[in-house]
């Protein structure tokens, strides 16, 4: 039988909340926007979900004292770029601090104008985006416009777990039957 260890109450325990929010297992993406000075940015999120499929519409959240923040606030569109296993460099690249994010890569423009990343397991292009207040942060809602996958074989995601990077067990056979 399982017994918590000294459970808390307090709300500011924020460490310890962190710690198990940690133990929810997520996929990582990278939202991408235009900035009002043309070039792109980007940064990781694994706050993403879906919202609905009818309309077609997917979430993320920022924090708004995020430097970029003011970009995807602003923006008219963004993209949502969801990395495969493998793409650990590009995932610490955009959640780092730095101004050129896509330095020595070579995104490509998406049908609505938003840089999208190489090699993205998927890649959705949000627009009319909606801002709610959530906390610090603001949940954004987009509209989602275009999808984009790779035709070819299926490869894993990449997960986040524990403040750490993983890959999928694929040796199961629940594995083999989905991919079939």
């Amino acid at each position: 039988m399982r017994t918590p260890d000294s459970p808390t109450t307090d709300p500011a325990d924020t460490h310890r909340l962190r710690a198990a929010l940690g133990r929810f297992t997520t996929g990582v993406a990278v939202v991408t926007a235009t900035s009002p000075a043309g070039r792109p940015v980007g940064m990781t999120v694994n706050s993403f979900t879906s919202v609905s499929l009818a309309p077609p519409l997917v979430l993320f959240c920022a924090s708004r004292r995020s430097s970029l923040y003011p970009v995807f606030a602003g923006a008219a569109a963004f993209g949502v770029n969801i990395l495969r296993d493998g793409q650990t460099a590009e995932s610490r690249r955009f959640a780092g601090p730095g101004l050129d994010r896509f330095a020595g890569l070579r995104p490509r423009a998406g049908r609505t104008g938003v840089p999208l990343l190489p090699r993205a397991l998927a890649t959705l292009e949000c627009v009319e985006p909606e801002l709610r207040p959530a906390g610090d942060h603001d949940v954004i809602i987009g509209r989602v416009a275009v999808v984009e996958m790779d035709a070819g074989e299926l490869d894993q995601p990449l997960v986040y777990y524990a403040g750490g990077y993983h890959s999928l067990d694929t040796d199961h056979a629940w594995w083999s039957a989905w991919r079939e």
